[in-house]
């Protein structure tokens, strides 16, 4: 996950303090493992630069889901969803599937695309 852009804080009229969730979901949508960026603090354009490895046989790699989703921290452990997109078998869009079947086809080589999240 390498950055975000133009997330705002409607609450209150300064930029969000966001986090990256992302799960990887095997086909009949049960978890399989999960990871978080750590949080940047009153960014409207965060940089993230953070790298997760989620092992997966080859064979699994059609039949699983990688849902990346932000969140603005608020205050008291309070949390609310940004937005989010999901790649692989439930993909959310055409450029999400077409990003995974590049990086399916990658064999190891870094893709790097933006996408536009979907509101919760």
């Amino acid at each position: 996950m390498i950055k975000g852009s133009h997330f705002r804080n409607l609450a209150i009229n300064r930029p969000p303090d966001t986090y990256g969730k992302l799960c990887l979901r095997n086909s009949v949508g049960q978890e399989m493992s999960r990871c978080k960026t750590s949080i940047r603090r009153g960014q409207p354009n965060p940089v993230y630069k953070e790298t997760f490895i989620f092992q997966v046989a080859l064979f699994q790699l059609s039949d699983v889901t990688l849902m990346i989703s932000i969140y603005n921290r608020r205050s008291m452990k309070r949390k609310e969803m940004i937005g989010w997109i999901s790649m692989g078998q439930n993909s959310s869009g055409e450029e999400e599937q077409s990003h995974w079947q590049e990086m399916k086809e990658s064999k190891g080589t870094q893709v790097c695309r933006w996408h536009t999240l979907l509101e919760s």
